[in-house]
Order: C-alpha cells, then sequence, then structure tokens
C-alpha cells in the first residue's frame, strides 16, 4: 500500500487499516454509553452493562469466586453479564456477585475443571485439524475437527471426548480446513506473503511498532507495504507456533508516526486500550482480503492445531476471515483492541469458526503498549471530507491526484503520490494519511444494515 511522504517524518500504516477489491464500505455508530439505571432499591438486581465493562466485571468475579467459578458470557441482548457459579456450602461468594451487578447462573463445570479437560485433550488429542475451546454459554469444552479428520484421527478424539465423562464437552465437525490466513497480494509484504497489519503500538524502547500475527514472520523479517516495495518494518519478536500467535515489527525509521487507530475504509476508529475478550461479546475484525466483518465471541481459551504446530490461548469466534487477513485487528465499536487475526477454517462465503490471538496477552508478551495515537497518520475520511494528512476520498482528488492501482476509483481520481498496488471498486474512495498517502477506491455496493448496528456494502 501506498502513501504521502511528510517531509522528515513518514505516517505509520493505519493499524488494521486496509484496501482490498470487494472490501465493505460501512459506518459504526457511536457506541452506546454504559447504562446503569439501577436503583438504590434495585442494587442486586443484574447491571446493564458495556461489553468491557462487563469484561472487566468477569475479572473481578473470577478472583472472588474461586473454584466456584464457572466461567462467563456477555449476553448482547439483556446487555448483563451472565456468571456461572458451581453451587456448594459458601452462598455468600454468589450474593456478592448478584451484589455486584452480574445475572448469577448455577452449573456443573467449575472453570478449573474445564480446564483439566482441555488439558487430557492436548496430551491424548493433539491432531492437526481439530482445536478445543471453553464455551461458558453451554459449560462445556467446545471440541471441532476439521474435514482431514477422518477414520482413526475421529475415532482417537472421539473417544477422548468421551473418556471426560457426561457433560464435559461437545463435538463437531466442520467442514473447511484449519490453517493460518496467510496469502500472497498487497497490504504488508514479505517475500511473498501477504498480511495485515493488526495494531500500532510503542514497543519497549520507546519506539514505534506494530503487531501483527506471528506465523506471518515465516515469510520474512523485513515486510513492506507495497509488494516488492522497499522495507518498511522488521520483525523484532515472534511467537508460533507454541503459547500464541504473534509478532512485534517495529518501523525501521524511528520517527514514523503510529497512531492507535483502526481505518475500516471510510471511518477511523480509535483505539482507547487493550481488553480482554467476553463470551458474547459483538466484535468487529479488519483485514486486507475481505475487509470489515463482524460476529461474536464464542470461546475462550482455545487450543488450535495447525498443520505447522499447536497454538494455545485464542479466542474462538464466528467471525468470518480468508487469507491475506492474518494479523489483522479485532476490535469493539468503542475502540477496544482484542484480538489478532490467527487463521481457522471456511471463508466469508460460507462460514466457519475463526481463531485471534489476544492482543492484551501480546502487548504483555512483547512488553509492548498501544500507540500513543494522533498524528497525522491513517486517517480516513469518506463523501469527500479531508482524511488523514490533508488528502480526501470519497472519488474526490487525494494527495497527489495520482491513480491507485493504475485504475480510477468511481471514475474520478483517487490515489497520493504512487501506485496503490491495487486498483479499487467503484464509489467511494479512500484517503489513508499513511506516509506517502493512499486513496485506493471502496466500492460502495448497497448498504444492508443487520442488527449489530453495522451498515455493509459489498
Amino acid at each position: 500500500m501506498s502513501h504521502k511522504r511528510i517531509p522528515k517524518r513518514k505516517a505509520a500504516i493505519a493499524a488494521g487499516g486496509v484496501v482490498a477489491l470487494g472490501a465493505a464500505a460501512i459506518l459504526l455508530p457511536n457506541a452506546n454509553a454504559s447504562q446503569d439505571g439501577s436503583s438504590g432499591d434495585a442494587a442486586a438486581a443484574p447491571k446493564t452493562l458495556k461489553a468491557g465493562d462487563a469484561s472487566d466485571l468477569a475479572s473481578q468475579l473470577s478472583g472472588l469466586l474461586g473454584e466456584a467459578f464457572g466461567g462467563s458470557y456477555y449476553d448482547s441482548d439483556s446487555k448483563q453479564l451472565v456468571v456461572n457459579v458451581v453451587p456448594g456450602d459458601n452462598n455468600n461468594v454468589i450474593v456478592q456477585a448478584k451484589a455486584a451487578g452480574a445475572k448469577v447462573r448455577e452449573v456443573e463445570n467449575s472453570w478449573s475443571e474445564l480446564q483439566d479437560g482441555a488439558s487430557t485433550l492436548k496430551s491424548k488429542a493433539t491432531i492437526a485439524g481439530t482445536s478445543w475451546s471453553i464455551d461458558p454459554r453451554t459449560n462445556k469444552l467446545l471440541v471441532t475437527a476439521d474435514s482431514t479428520v477422518t477414520g482413526a484421527k475421529w475415532d482417537r478424539l472421539e473417544s477422548t471426548v468421551r473418556s471426560l465423562g457426561s457433560g464435559m464437552a461437545t463435538i463437531k465437525k466442520s467442514a473447511g480446513t484449519f490453517k493460518p490466513f496467510v496469502s500472497g497480494g498487497d497490504a504488508i509484504f514479505a517475500g511473498g506473503s501477504r498480511c495485515s497489519l493488526g495494531f500500532n503500538v510503542t514497543a519497549a524502547d520507546g519506539s514505534p511498532a506494530f503487531l501483527t500475527a506471528g506465523h506471518c514472520t515465516l515469510g520474512g523479517n523485513e515486510w513492506s507495504d507495497t509488494q516488492g516495495g522497499q522495507p518498511i518494518a522488521t520483525v523484532d519478536q515472534s511467537t508460533f507456533p507454541g503459547d500464541g500467535d504473534f509478532a512485534l515489527v517495529k518501523y525501521d525509521d524511528p520517527a514514523t508516526e503510529a497512531p492507535s487507530e483502526v481505518n475500516t475504509g471510510n471511518q477511523t476508529v480509535q483505539i482507547t486500550e487493550a481488553a480482554e475478550a467476553t463470551v458474547g461479546q459483538e466484535v468487529f475484525r479488519m483485514g486486507s482480503t475481505t475487509g470489515l466483518s463482524d460476529g461474536q465471541v464464542l470461546g475462550l481459551d482455545a487450543t488450535v492445531n495447525y498443520p505447522e504446530g499447536t497454538v494455545t490461548g485464542l479466542i474462538q469466534t464466528n467471525v468470518c476471515a480468508e487469507p491475506g487477513d492474518s494479523g489483522g485487528s479485532m476490535f469493539t465499536q468503542d475502540g477496544l483492541a482484542i484480538g489478532l487475526t490467527s487463521g481457522g477454517s471456511g471463508d466469508c462465503t460460507v462460514g466457519g469458526e475463526t481463531f485471534f490471538q489476544p492482543v492484551t496477552t501480546a502487548l504483555e508478551a512483547v512488553g509492548a503498549t498501544l500507540g500513543a495515537g494522533g498524528g497525522a497518520g491513517a486517517g480516513a475520511g469518506a463523501g469527500g471530507e479531508e482524511a488523514g494528512a490533508g488528502e480526501q476520498a470519497g472519488g474526490e482528488e487525494a494527495g497527489a491526484g495520482e491513480q491507485a492501482g493504475g485504475e480510477e476509483a468511481g471514475g474520478e481520481e483517487a490515489g497520493a503520490g504512487e501506485q496503490a498496488g491495487q486498483g479499487a471498486g467503484a464509489g467511494a474512495g479512500q484517503g489513508q494519511g499513511q506516509g506517502q498517502g493512499q486513496g485506493q477506491g471502496q466500492g460502495q455496493g448497497q448498504g444492508v444494515e443487520d442488527n449489530s448496528g453495522l451498515t455493509e456494502s459489498r
């Protein structure tokens, strides 16, 4: 991807900002403020919470309940946190959980028992093409096998699940094949590999950097923002397979501005902090192949057995993704950084399972913090308004007025000084203030609204 040069400084790539053929044009509404309408006489009633606040409350109650804790999830319909509790002699912890504002549900399996079950699966059924995660809504382990798990492999997996006992796990087949979502094309490049930038961060030594998927770095240590272009960043740390799928990549120019935001194509979402995922939480994913997609968190502490090896500690979702989306950002509409796209099965036509690296874990492992934000980078405008470093989008001239990818976007000029790898569709141009400037067209299509608050066009 190309960008406009700023004298003596270079704006970083928009965190998660991508331009690809068929990318979605979306409108994210302003996040609703947390609503706690409880009065004094209803203090013990479940509180209405934002998903981020529910995640914080869940962490507190996990420590409070101890061995009685059976997981928790966010009920997006009622906007309440549901906490699973294994009933016992100490009724006081349940009273405290209710007083804290959670909806309490009695279950059979504690969180530690479910983790023990996951350990058994790891020791006896680590088979390429399988995964498992803890699903607090069913209070069971969700075990999935892809299309390659047949014959003796399936028998082994099924037998191991049965050995866990009744009510501990469910098993299902997936039509696709588990794989990391890396491919060749545009976005961020190393050798013949294409991935997506996740979030801009500040490394422990104060230098600008970004997070992406660890498996992306198998393609090479030097990364460019255009196919075959000059390297702009170098891998500093990387983990894959093993305890995660994440990498810290440092910008080569120490003056690079790395704003803490996600460019969705016609809007920039400011990222304020990293947060833990909560089952039931609505999330959005940005990637270089499929653009923006949304869905829900389905499971936590997921283990995925890719052909390249086993990866643990992931988030399981129903958000679609495809090759090239790897490393892309998963976030909430109110600006919480949640995950980095790892892999899964299926695509954005038939669906499937997709797994994400938790951002909180990655930041802790590499010693980085989310970027300072602001600066001249990565703003994206729509409808002809200014975006980023004085560029325009929506089909008007952007930056230096050259065409992006050699094609016209929406019949008018889009671009900013260099070709951007691929021409985009018709309709709304996208201008990103990313160093050299990027104005690539996004197809507008017909807006389709769903009950997620997302307006998407393809």
